[in-house]
């Protein structure tokens, strides 16, 4: 089995007006990062990678701000191929 780390770059979106209102994490694809061969070294390197995020992005507005302008990335492990965003079908309130 082939795992991919890709790097997203992150947001949030209105889900609807539902109890108040809603809100879903939403990505698109940047680049992909690496390929590994188990999944256990594949969330490894995604960890090693999201620390490394987490240091660069410091000075950059969390996601969940009202401020939020873009520029926040997150690496996410994916078996076999990575979609080009997530989530692929737009969640619903239930």
């Amino acid at each position: 089995m082939r795992y991919i780390i890709a790097l997203y770059e992150i947001d949030r979106a209105y889900g609807g007006a539902e109890e108040g209102g809603w809100w879903y994490d939403t990505g698109e694809l940047a680049r992909l990062l690496a390929l590994a061969p188990t999944e256990a070294r594949a969330i490894q390197l995604a960890d090693r990678a999201n620390r490394l995020l987490e240091r660069l992005q410091r000075h950059r507005r969390r996601v969940d701000s009202v401020l939020y302008d873009g520029g926040r990335y997150t690496a996410i492990v994916f078996e076999w191929t990575a979609p080009p965003a997530f989530p692929e079908v737009r969640p619903h309130y239930a």
